[in-house]
């Protein structure tokens, strides 16, 4: 999920980058909010804003791959980028699967078809498909929703009557055999007591019951002791 200038510099005085890096500087981050084992980095495809990480727990390894899918407008060029985006994460997820659950997140830039509201002509049919082919193609649930089935969530807003929820998060069926919940955290998106909000951006907090290997630290980085040096992983 996008976010500020504000968050990717406490990243960057800390030796960490943010964890979802898009097409033409594009930001992401991703947040878990759970006791998380070691996070290995896999190679990261350059075609594909997205990178993937492996949570050990007592059931497994986790693998949680966060995505910014990156926006368009009208234009042929930025729609054509955005088709081929799509395409070659399709093929990634194709090609990378495996035994192991799986948590997809982040700003994926897409609706579900029965998004309220409806937004007539705003996506596009390969739009709706991406949603739906997480699903169809990949066996992914919709975790929000699954838990939320009616509930109306918007994640980002042009004007409050306008709202879209176009930040996802999807697991595979033994993941969501242990979900506990999953919920917009709203609170990103509002000012903060210095001024700037953290993003336009609703946060997602998804929890499930497994139990990791390893403990990492989720306090701010930028507040560490030693922020340069710091012996412990962290989230961020």
């Amino acid at each position: 999920m996008p976010v500020s200038d504000r968050a990717a510099r406490l990243g960057r005085v800390a030796g960490r980058l943010p964890l979802c890096l898009g097409d033409e500087g594009d930001v992401g981050e991703l947040q878990l909010d759970a006791e998380a084992a070691q996070l290995v980095a896999q190679p990261q495809q350059a075609h594909l804003g997205q990178r993937e990480q492996r949570v050990d727990t007592d059931q497994g390894p986790l693998r949680i791959v966060g995505a910014y899918v990156p926006s368009r407008d009208a234009t042929q060029e930025k729609t054509e980028r955005k088709k081929t985006w799509i395409d070659r994460f399709h093929k990634a997820l194709d090609s990378t699967a495996s035994d192991a659950p799986l948590l997809l997140l982040g700003d994926l830039n897409v609706l579900e078809p029965s998004h309220r509201p409806v937004h007539r002509g705003q996506f596009a049919p390969f739009e709706y498909a991406f949603y739906t082919g997480s699903t169809e193609r990949h066996g992914l649930v919709d975790l929000f929703r699954h838990l939320h089935p009616d509930q109306v969530e918007h994640s980002w807003a042009r004007r409050p009557e306008l709202g879209y929820r176009d930040d996802h998060a999807h697991g595979s069926p033994a993941l969501v055999q242990r979900l506990i919940a999953c919920e917009y955290v709203h609170e990103t998106r509002e000012l903060s007591p210095d001024g700037p909000r953290l993003t336009d951006h609703s946060g997602l907090a998804v929890r499930v019951s497994l139990t990791a290997d390893r403990t990492l630290l989720t306090s701010d980085p930028a507040t560490a002791v030693d922020a340069h040096n710091e012996p412990e992983p962290t989230l961020f």
